[in-house]
């Protein structure tokens, strides 16, 4: 009697497959960081904010967590989507020193490495568990990142009052899950999760925490 091989997926827990993870973030991070910078100057308008909004770079701590999602665990996510995070921050003011004539205060980049720090985990994790075998981890994950989107909707809307940009954030909130979801079950669930999402990250971040620091 035969049987046919059964192939299994296993992660690496070597020192490479870390090092390859947490090394290609960083760098990743840094480039995406200076594009960011130069984006601002290319496109026109309140439009120029985009590139270097809160969800935009979420994006970047989120694909760090889901690439090596397959090959390392959550610690590797976590530190992945924090040197992603970080190498956003640094990319982008250490441009503008070289490049634009310097950042002036320290205030501002200190506060988004204080950022980074906090949303860099979280969604490293969030796209770790896109890419897992949980359907609620799933749904969790990918309604992290659509949430981050909605939150930046709702400070479009209600507190810049730039009603373009709030509604390419509507959109990207609608098609992220329509398109990264595996089935119709988890794109409905992503959608229902992701609005409350939105709403306690905007509390959260645009009304307890920049308050606090911006006064």
């Amino acid at each position: 009697m035969s049987a046919s091989p059964v192939i299994v997926s296993v992660r690496d827990t070597s020192g490479r497959a870390w090092g390859y993870a947490t090394a290609s973030a960083f760098v990743g991070g840094l480039l995406l960081g200076v594009l960011t910078n130069l984006a601002q100057g290319w496109l026109p308008g309140a439009w120029n904010q985009i590139p270097n909004s809160g969800a935009v770079w979420s994006v970047a701590a989120f694909a760090a967590g889901a690439l090596p999602a397959r090959k390392v665990g959550l610690p590797v996510a976590a530190v992945g989507g924090l040197l992603a995070e970080s190498g956003l921050v640094i990319g982008y003011y250490g441009y503008a020193e070289v490049a634009r004539g310097g950042v002036g205060s320290l205030f501002a980049p200190l506060v988004w490495i204080g950022m980074a720090c906090v949303a860099g985990p979280l969604f490293g994790v969030a796209g770790s568990w896109w890419r897992g075998t949980s359907p609620r981890h799933r749904v969790i994950g990918l309604a992290a990142l659509t949430g981050v989107f909605g939150m930046e909707g709702i400070h479009y809307a209600w507190v810049l009052h730039y009603a373009p940009q709030a509604w390419a954030c509507l959109t990207v909130l609608v098609l992220v899950p329509l398109l990264m979801g595996r089935t119709h079950r988890e794109r409905a669930l992503t959608l229902l999760t992701a609005v409350p999402f939105s709403a306690l990250a905007y509390l959260v971040f645009d009304q307890l925490i920049l308050a606090t620091l911006l006064g």
